[in-house]
């Protein structure tokens, strides 16, 4: 009797140029160095000069919004098949947003936070449905929330294994618990103790990069302007993980969660490699 070899599937030279993209998008750079980059100061130096009690705001005012966020990925969100991701325009609302915040501080933060989580989830979920997520699946609406947990990464968290991966798996039951609920009740998942628990476990990384926006939006120097810019340097940050993220997505969809985390993490490899000799010449 004749057997068949099935043989193993492999990304194609174009899905493999599109994760290494993807991990580009993914472990390139945190906030705080996006941050650096946009004002010319390390935010560490402002970040240090945050109060307990602003950081505690900072977390409230973080679940507020993705509770807002996560509401309007269930119930609103309503876009164009033939639409095109516009992640410019998004940017400048968000900027204009930010304004606001550099000229008032933390008490426009409790304003301006949800407004432009609101803005930065319709970029989200464009980005998504460009790399072909059914927006009409709760489990799509998740994924456009979750990007918000993938970027309160810590420099040393990133230093031997990917946390995107990490991440992904840390909220995969409160995600699939929500999905679940969903399914079988309808779209008032926003409100129950299931997705109060995943907006929680987004929020504490979200958090991090909140706090990180507030401290040099409050710095004195900035002010207005400055507020602008780093508010769009926040959008930039997080449409960058979203790409990355929903490309991956697209590739588990045709290939299985196992082969992409594999190839993810050889190209990951690659391009530490290719980071670490970079810095030895230019140092």
């Amino acid at each position: 009797m004749s057997t068949i070899e099935v043989m193993p599937a492999r990304l194609t030279r174009e899905e493999t140029e599109d994760l290494r993209q993807a991990v580009a998008c993914l472990e390139a750079a945190s906030f705080a160095q996006r941050l650096t980059d946009a004002i010319g100061r390390p935010v560490g130096i402002f970040s240090r000069t945050v109060p307990e009690p602003a950081r505690r705001a900072v977390a409230r005012a973080s679940e507020t919004a993705l509770r807002g966020a996560l509401k309007l990925a269930l119930s609103t969100i309503d876009l164009k098949a033939s639409a095109k991701a516009s992640n410019r325009s998004h940017k400048l609302a968000a900027a204009a947003s930010g304004a606001l915040g550099g000229a008032f501080g933390l008490a426009a933060l409790l304003v301006e936070l949800p407004i432009s989580t609101t803005i930065l989830l319709r970029s989200i979920a464009e980005i998504a449905r460009e790399e072909g997520e059914d927006l009409n699946a709760p489990n799509a609406a998740f994924a456009c929330v979750e990007v918000f947990a993938l970027g309160g990464k810590e420099d040393e968290e990133a230093a031997f294994e990917s946390s995107y991966f990490a991440v992904r798996a840390a909220l995969a039951k409160s995600v699939s618990d929500c999905a679940r609920f969903v399914a079988q009740k309808g779209l008032g998942a926003h409100s129950v103790p299931v997705a109060a628990r995943l907006i929680a476990q987004i929020a504490a990384r979200f958090g991090v990069v909140v706090s990180e926006k507030l401290a040099a939006q409050a710095a004195p120097i900035l002010g207005a302007i400055g507020g602008a810019t780093v508010n769009a340097a926040f959008a930039d940050h997080f449409q960058t993980l979203a790409r990355g993220h929903f490309i991956v997505r697209r590739l588990e969809r045709e290939h299985g969660a196992s082969l992409v985390a594999f190839e993810y993490q050889r190209l990951r490899g690659e391009w530490m490699r290719g980071r670490s000799r970079g810095r030895r010449a230019s140092s």
